[in-house]
């Protein structure tokens, strides 16, 4: 999963360079729309993105700015086509996203350029809606699904289920506060708030109490909901990829399920691992 906001281009070549030289049946890559990027030789470093290019955002929902933002995603990817395409954070953009980017990518999709569409956002009340507006195949919900913020299972998660919607998860670490709930701890790319570090330090203390880590209770709950196909999973060292891939087949024991649902950290809607067995 990429985009062109990330890096400002970068990303999509970096990951296009990497791909290049694998089967391109190996994989699946999605992309997004809704932000052009543009020359902006005046624009100071972000702090974000270091070493970018001097080419900056700018957003455009646009039925043409959404095909001009799938040439440009292919010529950085270096790729002939993309299989996911979704609509990037529309969050005050809801009406031009519907009339104009949705459009496009359901043209894209009938005519076989792409595989899926749908949207990205941090946010689940908006995809509701999407989903209720535009024909779309899955979602890209990122920090709304995780041991700390259920709030997806109150309306998204139900029309998606029953539209076949797949959700795509993203953010399962909360911004690292589920990784290290100690120190520094993020939550929604800002400093978390005191009871936010006093829930997530729980939920770290049960875990403790259980033998397990908390960054493996933070996956395997997530991908636990039938909505959820993907636990999207960030990285920045090659360990830390190796690490997420262990957490999310560690054992955990089926007590410490029970207990997190007898704590009341949860949502008790919330489905568990082992509920169905």
């Amino acid at each position: 999963d990429t985009a062109p906001l990330y890096g400002f281009g970068l990303a999509e070549q970096r990951l296009g360079a990497f791909l290049r030289r694998q089967p391109r049946d190996s994989y699946v890559i999605s992309t997004k729309v809704g932000r052009l990027l543009r020359p902006d030789p005046a624009a100071p470093d972000d702090p974000h993105y270091k070493g970018a290019t001097p080419l900056r955002p700018q957003f455009d929902y646009s039925y043409d700015g959404v095909m001009r933002s799938v040439e440009e995603s292919l010529v950085r990817l270096g790729l002939d086509r993309i299989d996911v395409l979704l609509v990037h954070d529309p969050d005050d953009h809801y009406d031009d996203a519907v009339a104009g980017a949705f459009r496009a990518l359901q043209r894209l999709r009938d005519d076989g350029s792409i595989k899926a569409i749908g949207a990205g956002m941090n946010q689940s009340e908006m995809l509701t809606r999407f989903a209720e507006a535009a024909p779309v195949d899955c979602f890209l919900l990122a920090g709304r699904y995780t041991l700390l913020d259920q709030g997806a299972l109150t309306a998204l998660f139900p029309i998606c289920q029953k539209q076949t919607i797949a959700i795509i998860l993203g953010g399962i670490y909360n911004s690292g506060i589920l990784a290290n709930p100690h120190g520094q701890a993020k939550f929604n790319y800002e400093d978390a708030d005191a009871a936010l570090v006093a829930r997530a330090r729980q939920l770290d203390a049960l875990c403790k109490r259980h033998g397990t880590e908390l960054k493996a209770a933070a996956i395997q709950f997530c991908l636990a909901h039938p909505a959820v196909t993907v636990g999207l999973q960030g990285a920045r060292t090659a360990e830390e990829a190796a690490d997420n891939i262990a957490m999310a087949h560690a054992s955990i024991p089926a007590a410490f399920w029970r207990d997190l649902r007898a704590s009341n950290l949860i949502d008790p809607r919330a489905p568990l691992p082992g509920d169905a067995a």
